[in-house]
């Protein structure tokens, strides 16, 4: 299994900082059933050992930075050991699976019915992962043009459902034809999608004062959905590649790790408005 997930994500297409690969289990041991989860965090393994998988394939590492102890006392030492007694394996697979072609933007790209994609910043010349298509983030063009209310509407329709939503910003009716997507924490690629004259740029984690600046100078219109949301979907991916390719009963987990559980919309004013977030009733997920 390992040698299959490192054909479809090279660890050396991973940045520099990050940590991939597995982190728990023997190579040699059968691997039957798996997991596919964006965060290792204790429901996500509950679910785990629930639903009795030899295996769990991860986006966001457990261990990115590091750790002096793995006590049971310590909140990462509970679940390595949790993981180790079940004899059930961690494999992770973060910016190589961000980057690969198709990776986690073309997931994400796909929800929103985008077509003739295109990476948003290529791998760099010279790098492992340079060339064919391979890169962070997507570009490509919607179906039909949309204004920014209705393709925030539409975003909060087709992508996971978290109690959240998505916000956008800009004129409610801009027209948006040419959309760049990024999955997980992406206003370090503003000036990418400036760059790239698309009309709108979704992704998640977007900070007040970037933005706004981005905004100012008249850079594409932002919407931002939750980091879990704009990177479940590419779940759906990996387990059918993996159904596929060795035959394995592969799962994905809907557990919506987000920190964010509440969302209330005050009462109307009378302004714009763009789009009311979709509210979730499901149970509460990390970044990358």
């Amino acid at each position: 299994m390992v040698a299959e997930l490192e054909r479809r994500y090279p660890p050396s297409w991973a940045e520099e900082w990050d940590r991939v690969g597995l982190v728990l289990g023997e190579p040699d041991n059968p691997v039957r059933r798996i997991l596919c989860v964006v965060d290792v965090v204790p429901e996500t393994v509950a679910e785990a050992l629930a639903t009795g998988v030899d295996m769990i394939i991860a986006h966001h590492p457990l261990l990115l930075r590091g750790v002096s102890s793995v006590a049971p006392t310590t909140y990462k030492g509970r679940i390595i050991h949790q993981l180790i007694k079940a004899d059930v394996a961690l494999y992770v697979a973060h910016t190589n699976a961000d980057v690969a072609a198709p990776g986690v933007s073309d997931a994400l790209a796909d929800r929103l019915g985008l077509t003739d994609l295109r990476p948003l910043q290529p791998a760099r010349p010279g790098t492992p992962a340079a060339g064919e298509g391979r890169g962070v983030g997507r570009i490509g063009e919607l179906p039909q043009p949309m204004s920014l209310a209705e393709l925030t509407r539409h975003a909060a329709t087709v992508l996971p459902t978290t109690a959240v939503g998505v916000r956008a910003a800009g004129d409610p009716d801009r027209i948006v034809r040419t959309l760049a997507v990024c999955g997980g924490s992406g206003d370090s690629f503003l000036a990418d999608a400036t760059a790239a004259g698309v009309d709108a740029y979704l992704t998640s984690d977007l900070r007040h004062h970037p933005a706004g600046e981005h905004l100012a100078t008249e850079g594409p219109a932002l919407l931002d959905a939750t980091h879990w949301a704009t990177e479940r979907p590419w779940l759906d991916d990996l387990a059918a590649l993996l159904r596929r390719t060795s035959g394995v009963q592969t799962l994905v987990s809907d557990l919506d790790t987000s920190p964010w559980t509440v969302h209330a919309a005050p009462p109307s004013t009378g302004g714009p408005a763009v789009a009311e977030p979709v509210a979730d009733d499901k149970e509460p997920d990390r970044e990358g």
